[in-house]
């Protein structure tokens, strides 16, 4: 449950930070060899629009699929651990303090 909440959040920001009408996914054969992963390389007219695709500006504006999507993550979380959602930041630290004065003694 994690490892999907996860995954769909960071295919959804990639998607976001390299759209795929303004990028292309390549590897030269030389990378390719080395075992590099393809590197996206801005479609001409794309350049000044990329450049304003960053995770801070992404985080900025905190839009809603990026909220779900850290909510699904966060709740998936919680259930690993046998908590009820929601809770608050307080709870979740107060629990994970708890979780670490266990451990550590």
């Amino acid at each position: 449950m994690i490892a999907a909440a996860a995954k769909a959040l960071v295919e959804a920001r990639d998607r976001w930070l390299n759209p795929p009408e303004w990028v292309d996914w390549v590897c030269t054969p030389g990378e390719e060899a080395a075992d590099f992963p393809a590197r996206p390389v801005t479609k001409p007219g794309h350049e000044a629009d990329l450049k304003k695709r960053t995770l801070t500006n992404l985080y900025n504006a905190r839009p809603a699929w990026l909220d779900l999507l850290h909510r699904a993550l966060d709740e998936a979380v919680a259930s690993a651990y046998g908590w009820e959602w929601p809770l608050t930041d307080n709870d979740i630290l107060r629990r994970l303090f708890d979780l670490n004065q266990q451990r550590s003694t």
